[in-house]
């Protein structure tokens, strides 16, 4: 799995770190919120055994529960951000966009 992220997420990170310090990512693959990037203090969102961290963007930590990990494994994640309302605690609500995940499925070695 290759972990990047755009230049308007870099730029949102940029803003989010200015007005909340250092910074982490968890996606759950759950559903509603779950299933988008949710951004936090760093140490905010306590992680457990049943998640992965899969690499950092701008960095920042990015975990993903193992569940959603094993079915996006072969899965290049680009981190994006976009107009629009946040997920419900994630610290970019306010700023009137919001992260999201592009994905595209590698070929995997035999």
């Amino acid at each position: 799995m290759k972990l990047t992220a755009t230049p308007e997420a870099q730029a949102l990170i940029a803003t989010l770190k200015q007005k909340h310090g250092d910074l982490m990512f968890h996606q759950s693959g759950g559903c509603c919120d779950g299933s988008s990037p949710m951004c936090y203090a760093l140490g905010e969102f306590k992680t457990g055994a049943q998640d992965v961290l899969v690499g950092t963007i701008a960095d920042c930590p990015f975990y993903m529960g193992r569940a959603q990990f094993e079915r996006w494994q072969h899965t290049d994640l680009t981190i994006d951000a976009v107009a629009g309302r946040g997920a419900s605690f994630s610290l970019d609500i306010p700023e009137g966009k919001r992260f999201i995940v592009r994905s595209n499925v590698c070929a995997v070695d035999d």
